[in-house]
């Protein structure tokens, strides 16, 4: 890997930092951008025409991550590609919440238990040593996963009817 442009600077932890409160800041300019005397362009936008933007901005910050890993962009480029996914993310998010299905506060959540459930060798009593015990333990809870989301769409498909035991 090679070395940073610049030495890192000591960062206080996103989970202690006030300003990463900032979501809520975002997610209010959404919201006022969406409202009735809001933008008329982001009124406009729905989920299918949004995707082109979030596809984009995906496609920049991925090439910010290698440039800036390469020592060939400021990393302060890339910060400014991951506020525009972080901006289409919180679009996508109001679109939701408008429609009644979740909020941002649901995508945090479920985020933070998803992660934590993949690494019960940290929150959980398992252990793993190498990053080779770490895959295997996310493969095998990602499956177990996947596993139970096809059972909730069987039976959601049959009719809602409750599993036989």
């Amino acid at each position: 890997m090679p070395e940073p442009l610049t030495p890192p600077s000591p960062r206080t932890a996103a989970s202690l930092d006030p300003r990463t409160a900032g979501l809520a800041a975002l997610c209010g300019v959404m919201e006022k951008l969406r409202a009735p005397d809001g933008c008329p362009w982001d009124r406009k936008q729905s989920l299918a025409t949004l995707w082109p933007y979030l596809r984009e901005e995906l496609e920049e910050s991925a090439a910010a991550c290698a440039e800036v890993e390469a020592g060939t962009l400021e990393p302060d480029e890339l910060r400014e590609e991951l506020g525009d996914v972080l901006f289409n993310l919180v679009f996508v998010t109001e679109l939701a919440r408008e429609r009644g299905w979740f909020s941002m506060a649901d995508v945090v959540a479920g985020s933070e238990a998803k992660i934590k459930r993949r690494h019960p060798h940290i929150f959980g009593d398992l252990s793993a040593h190498t990053p080779e015990e770490v895959e295997r333990i996310w493969a095998k809870v990602k499956a177990e996963e996947k596993a139970e989301k096809e059972r909730k769409r069987a039976r959601k498909a049959e009719g809602g009817a409750a599993p036989r035991g």
